[in-house]
């Protein structure tokens, strides 16, 4: 899913003043059926209480989902109603308020055509709504193919774009919805046929949808997982998830882990690097060829990523790690992945910027990249949905900047307003129609008038961007890029021979060889980055 956030206390919940925003849930139904222990059980709801990111106490409603006794003190897990699953957590008898508590009802199994018994229905909050966006004639869509040009408006207006003449509004826009989704509900109704990696959230349950992993330590980094991951069960019990930062193998304690590190030889993930700028690289990894490493890489993003699901068959995608180097080696800072062969013009299926990462810029910069690949490839892209909240932030983000920075940059010729088209935006900066579309609506920028549609840019909108780019210091080089496209259709399986090949004498580039100008690869020039393969995932 984008640029993933440090959870802060608060975050992630509504606003005063939406359902289920209140201090206290309401009183408990009197029919309610009762524990016959007259105890806490799983399914309870009752306020709690926690801080917000104001630090003040609050006492949001929340459902228990898991109760445990550790030296006969017992703990609770719960599920703060309408906030965010990053902010689940155990507490304390002592932060429950058990007057307004409310004792799950008793449910009635539902036949199914076969005779047999339905499954329990999830709670409220988890029950996916169909969400519709109806375009209001105030929210009008302007034609892909329409030229576009600078229309004033009480003296501030920069740019618009302008449709045929006297062409009719359109009551909605190609399908797309607020947060630029599926048209239903983000979640196919169908497993796909390709390597989606889109969670099935039909079949939570309670194991899933708890936290398993306490703590784990990557290289100098301690993180707090989100959410669940499946790393093996005998795991999940330990404080501390001890991961080698460059292989990502895991291991049950700092012991393990320092005995490997003296066996593992990878100082990089192990891929071609196909960019470098600084100290910022980016390495591209087969998940066929380097199945290992893509799994751990999986399980580790799990453990921030809620709406994707892991599979361990990586063999249909390919993924791309950012790294920040030192003297000790190249450093995972974040990645993104995609699928080899995509029908619906996926260019990401999951994002992630890792927690020490976060806030500075580098969730722009992956995204920024996923479209520069777009570019080399000659085609438009857009995100995997559905996008996590924090993703379509950073999509939202990314889009408007790119965007307006197109339609600043246009100049007027022989006096004449500039002009520009939906899919002149689309072609020059490789994003999706779709999201062009939702971009301009979500940004307020399409106005009628004359008979034509046109973008109109108000100073507010200008100063605003001209002081986000001056804070966006980290953008992507298309002359550091060593890429090369591969048609996945007419590969099939590949020969080892193919690894083998190294770059032509004289041209210094990714292909198959270790690229390394600076000669900071641990392996030395003549080795291969491709060859390092990650091995089992346990230490």
């Amino acid at each position: 899913m984008a640029e993933v956030v440090s959870p802060v206390p608060g975050a992630g919940r509504r606003e005063p003043g939406e359902v289920g925003r209140a201090r206290g849930p309401p009183v408990a139904d009197p029919g309610a059926a009762l524990s016959p222990q007259g105890e806490i059980i799983e399914g309870c709801r009752l306020p709690v209480l926690r801080r917000n990111q104001d630090n003040e106490d609050e006492w949001p409603l929340a459902e228990i989902l898991s109760v445990k006794d550790i030296s006969g003190r017992k703990l609770f897990y719960v599920h703060y109603i309408d906030f965010n699953k990053r902010l689940d957590e155990w507490v304390t008898h002592e932060r429950l308020d058990l007057k307004k508590i409310q004792f799950p009802k008793k449910e009635a199994k539902t036949p199914t055509k076969n005779g047999l018994p339905g499954s329990r229905p999830g709670s409220p909050e988890r029950e996916v709504k169909r969400k519709v966006e109806v375009v209001s004639p105030a929210t009008p869509v302007p034609s892909e193919t329409a030229p576009a040009s600078v229309f004033p408006q009480n003296g501030s207006a920069r740019r618009a774009v302008a449709a045929q003449p006297g062409r009719k509004r359109k009551s909605n826009c190609l399908g797309t919805d607020e947060d630029s989704q599926d048209s239903s509900d983000g979640i196919p109704s169908a497993p796909r046929m390709t390597g989606s990696l889109v969670s099935d959230r039909s079949h939570d349950d309670i194991v899933t949808r708890m936290k398993n992993i306490e703590c784990i330590e990557l290289g100098r980094h301690r993180l707090k997982p989100w959410y669940f991951s499946p790393y093996p069960q005998e795991l999940t019990t330990l404080p501390v998830l001890y991961l080698c930062e460059f292989c990502l193998k895991y291991g049950r304690s700092l012991k393990c882990l320092q005995r490997h590190l003296t066996k593992c030889d990878l100082r990089h993930p192990p891929g071609n690097e196909i960019y470098r700028k600084g100290t910022i690289s980016f390495f591209e990894i087969d998940g066929r060829k380097n199945k290992s490493y893509s799994q751990n890489l999986c399980l580790l993003a799990k453990c921030f990523l809620d709406h994707k699901t892991l599979y361990y068959d990586t063999d249909p995608f390919l993924f791309y790690v950012m790294t920040e180097y030192d003297c000790k080696g190249f450093h995972i800072v974040g990645y993104f992945s995609k699928e080899k062969e995509s029908t619906e013009d996926y260019n990401v299926a999951c994002i992630l910027t890792l927690p020490p990462y976060q806030r500075r810029g580098y969730g722009k910069l992956l995204i920024e990249f996923s479209y520069e690949l777009s570019k080399v490839e000659g085609k438009t892209g857009t995100p995997e949905k559905p996008l996590s909240d924090l993703g379509l932030l950073s999509y939202r983000s990314y889009w408007s900047q790119t965007i307006l920075e197109i339609l600043m940059g246009l100049k007027s010729e022989s006096g004449e307003r500039p002009q520009i088209t939906i899919n002149e935006i689309s072609e020059i900066t490789s994003i999706k129609k779709e999201d062009v579309i939702s971009t301009l609506q979500y940004l307020n920028l399409i106005n009628y008038y004359k008979g034509q549609y046109i973008l109109t840019l108000s100073e507010d909108i200008v100063d605003g961007h001209e002081r986000a780019m001056l804070k966006r210091l980290l953008r992507i080089d298309s002359k550091c890029l060593h890429f090369t496209p591969k048609d996945w259709s007419k590969r099939g399986k590949h020969s080892k021979g193919d690894l083998l090949r190294t770059a032509p004498k004289g041209e210094d580039r990714p292909g198959r060889a270790c690229w390394c100008p600076a000669r900071r690869c641990t392996r030395g020039s003549g080795q291969l980055h491709s060859q390092l393969a990650a091995g089992p995932g346990l230490l």
